[in-house]
């Protein structure tokens, strides 16, 4: 704010000559009673200049600093209001130190937060009425760069041009209670992160998928309590893996449900080592979502593999799908960056890999094939090419290494899978027998239907999603401890959803 101040001024000079008597003397000593000179020595009466030092008391400025005065430090106790204190939420997580609480009452806030002070909680207190929305022109609801045990929770993020919630290269992060709507790549998306959690959350409406964990081997990470619907996946996981477990989830209505590869695309190849249990993934051949071209391309499968190793997939129920219900995959990759990794570097972790240089000579193109997986005691049903089903393409299938037992069923591609390849001892039986001709895939996709522009694609309206318990006054808690240390033995399949 701008202030103006006007000075005036004016000077009243009253000059008196006073005589007592008629006596000419005094008349005649006019000279005397005229030094008007002396009376009139106006100048220093109207020294004006040193009554106007009028720049002292126009130090508005100091007074109408509003900033000082609408943006306070954080309080006491480490909890920083928006937007009672702080007008916006980047506003008070530049104020906030490691510790700190940025407070969010409900309200629709157009910004891209950006992250990079550890040991953060961004919190709303209200799960649907706390709203980050980008307008479909500001890029990520919050972004987390770089910074470690950051925490956004019990908010909305949605129309945003990539994601709503973005973690990079953090070591310890956690979103919890947050709902990601119709965002141009993810929902919630942890990149070369680890040591993470993603919690009782909802996604729906990206093109790409609604959780992603990927790039990152050991991961240690934990998705637990989700719903992911009308994406074009519901979950993807490029080269991610080594403790990392998809749990007690929702994967629904999406073009293709639960799908980690391996690429050269990204670093950390392959995918490897995830665990995905109990969760239930059901009718992903949703034809009018948003996707990018892979998801047109396995669109009609539960959860598949495509060149992803040493996984298991346990007691998960899925069903209703026009391809495969549990699907072990190739993934061809034309363009590729670095050549095959050969079984013994298969354990080596992101950080080693990093130092590694690429294969001095480097093919065009890739195959990498679905090994030594474990498919054990799913119940899978409704499937159009076959419930449980393995398909090579470099590697002949039955070298592959993966294995099949205890599932509940109703087919199988090739057929009777789990007698050719048990998980304890020997397979016997005829692998031509009615394979999956997942090459015919590739065809498939010219006449299947296109994406949808995710600003205008039809989504449901999220269904009844649980806030956070006690959001006003649950104490912080930053992600700088999370301990993936699941008993998988302890979590059965789910009941078939009665709607």
């Amino acid at each position: 704010m701008k202030h103006s101040i006007a000075l005036g001024m004016a000077a009243l000079l009253t000059l008196a000559a006073c005589g007592s008597s008629d006596d000419a003397t005094p008349a005649t000593d006019a000279p005397a009673a005229t030094e008007a000179p002396v009376e009139t020595d106006a100048p220093v009466v109207t020294d004006a200049p040193v009554e106007t030092e009028a720049p002292e008391v126009t130090e508005a400025p100091v007074e109408t600093d509003p900033p000082v005065e609408t943006d306070p430090p954080p309080t006491a106790d480490g909890v920083l209001l928006v937007p009672d204190e702080f007008g916006t939420i980047t506003d008070a997580v530049d104020a906030a130190s490691p510790g700190d609480l940025v407070l969010v009452s409900p309200g629709t806030y157009t910004e891209a937060v950006n992250v990079v002070t550890d040991e953060i909680t961004i919190r709303g207190t209200d799960r649907a009425g706390v709203v980050l929305d980008g307008g479909f022109e500001l890029d990520n609801g919050v972004r987390v760069l770089g910074a470690k045990g950051v925490v956004v929770e019990n908010l909305t993020t949605q129309n945003y041009t990539n994601n709503g919630v973005f973690f990079t290269g953090s070591e310890g992060y956690r979103a919890s209670y947050v709902t990601a709507i119709r965002n141009g790549d993810y929902g919630v998306y942890a990149f070369d992160s680890i040591n993470g959690q993603i919690d009782n959350s909802y996604a729906s409406g990206s093109p790409d998928a609604g959780f992603y964990i990927g790039q990152c081997y050991p991961c240690d990470s934990l998705i637990d309590n989700v719903i992911s619907e009308h994406n074009g996946l519901g979950y993807s996981g490029t080269n991610s893996g080594g403790n990392l477990v998809i749990m007690n989830s929702t994967f629904r209505n999406n073009r293709a449900g639960v799908v980690p590869n391996s690429g050269s695309y990204e670093l950390c190849y392959p995918e490897r080592d995830t665990t995905i249990v109990g969760n239930i993934v059901h009718s992903n051949n949703q034809p009018d979502t948003p996707a990018i071209d892979v998801a047109v391309l396995v669109m009609g499968n539960g959860i598949i593999a495509p060149g992803g190793i040493d996984n298991l997939i346990t007691r998960n129920l899925v069903y209703d799908h026009a391809k495969t219900g549990i699907g072990l995959i190739p993934f061809p990759e034309d363009g590729a960056n670095d050549d095959l990794p050969t079984p013994d570097e298969w354990d080596v972790t992101c950080a080693e890999q990093r130092e590694q240089p690429p294969a001095d000579e480097i093919p065009d193109s890739l195959v990498w094939e679905a090994q030594n997986n474990r498919v054990v005691d799913n119940v899978v049903s409704g499937s159009g090419e076959g419930d449980l089903a393995a398909f090579g393409l470099g590697i002949p299938t039955e070298e592959l290494g993966n294995c099949f037992a205890g599932n509940t069923f109703d087919s199988t591609a090739p057929a009777d899978l789990e007698t050719l390849a048990p998980c304890d001892g020997e397979g016997a039986g005829d692998w031509s027998i009615a394979p999956l001709d997942a090459i015919r895939w590739l065809t498939d996709v010219e006449t299947a239907p296109p994406s949808v522009d995710y600003e205008v694609a039809t989504l449901p309206d999220p269904p009844e999603l649980e806030n956070m318990p006690d959001a006003e006054t649950a104490p912080v808690a930053p992600a700088t401890n999370i301990v993936v240390d699941v008993d998988i033995e302890a979590i059965a399949v789910p009941e078939m959803p009665t709607s």
